[in-house]
């Protein structure tokens, strides 16, 4: 099968990533060695880049970052666009809902991650409260977000009741994501975490919102929890990409939180997230191996201590402390 020539320059990147080395001399994560030193070899993801893979049918891939690992491991792994979700709230805050996050809080997140993501596309949820109540909050908490998170984007929920946001944000320059179906800051006013637009009439006002979303300017809407032959509709009507979450395969790419998918995140798992592993529980596994080896005085061992600079200098120590034991 004869792949665009995009498509393949960013498996080349990819692979050559992976096959990275990594420098042999020691480090502590205090001082992290080399640790920054590894990104990718591919190009910088634009938006150019974005809808030159919408053009070739080529699906995006999307991944939610919430510090510096989740970023330099999202960004090392390959996808191409990094979001900075307010789904940090729960899986790394421990806030009950995204509507508690706080825009301080959203860009000190950012900073991290930006610091992590080198070459992916990074985007930044704009969190409830930033941007409803008008043009020019919208507009000044999207210019803080690039400023002071150093994002490249943001994306924020809504329909046709945040259309003129998204035009004032987009004539500063900033590129907005979009957000429909469910829209987690809104899910009481949704009766709750529930799939969308699953009736005709629903489904029609979806792809009309979708079509208002396009023409305020946005570069991409995120479709979440909404039916695949709606997915696919408004996918296919409509000249931007859809990135799907809970969405179906016809989308244009697809988006989940990092933490649902490694299976880092035990308290609730969507249906829409497959697992693709779970380090929470081998991360507890290696904790309690941990535990036990320090409490049979296993760990550490002699490979992992420090010894005197000379044999001579540990000879003369112990003697020292054997003459001072024979004084007392």
């Amino acid at each position: 099968m004869n792949r665009p020539v995009i498509y393949q320059v960013l498996l080349a990147a990819r692979a050559r990533t992976r096959t990275t080395v990594i420098s042999q001399t020691r480090s502590y994560s205090s001082h992290p060695g080399t640790l920054n030193s590894i990104a990718s070899t591919r190009s910088k993801i634009t938006t150019l880049t974005l809808h030159q893979l919408y053009r070739d049918n080529v699906p995006i891939t999307a991944l939610t970052a919430h510090d510096f690992p989740s970023g330099l491991v999202a960004d090392n792994a390959g996808v191409e666009i990094v979001l900075v979700g307010d789904s940090l709230a729960m899986v790394a805050l421990g806030y009950e809902n995204t509507n508690m996050l706080t825009l301080d809080e959203m860009l000190h997140h950012c900073r991290a991650v930006a610091r992590g993501s080198k070459t992916a596309f990074l985007v930044g949820d704009l969190p409830f409260g930033s941007y409803e109540q008008s043009q020019e909050i919208a507009v000044q908490s999207a210019i803080k977000m690039v400023q002071q998170g150093h994002v490249e984007a943001v994306k924020l929920e809504g329909g046709h009741e945040v259309a003129k946001a998204i035009s004032a944000i987009t004539r500063f320059g900033i590129p907005v994501m979009g957000h429909i179906g469910l829209t987690p800051q809104r899910s009481a006013a949704l009766g709750g975490f529930k799939v969308q637009a699953n009736t005709i009439q629903s489904a029609r006002d979806l792809l009309d919102t979708a079509r208002a979303l396009q023409h305020a300017g946005c570069f991409a809407i995120v479709l979440e929890a909404v039916p695949s032959e709606v997915a696919r509709i408004v996918t296919e009507s409509i000249d931007i990409p859809t990135i799907g979450i809970g969405a179906g395969s016809a989308c244009s790419g697809q988006v989940l939180v990092q933490l649902d998918m490694v299976g880092g995140f035990q308290k609730f798992t969507p249906k829409f997230v497959k697992k693709f592993d779970n380090i929470y529980d081998r991360q507890i596994d290696a904790i309690s191996q941990y535990v036990d080896q320090v409490k049979a005085r296993q760990f550490p061992g002699p490979e992992h201590c420090y010894g005197m600079k000379t044999k001579e200098d540990a000879q003369r120590l112990i003697e020292w402390e054997q003459e001072k034991k024979s004084k007392i």
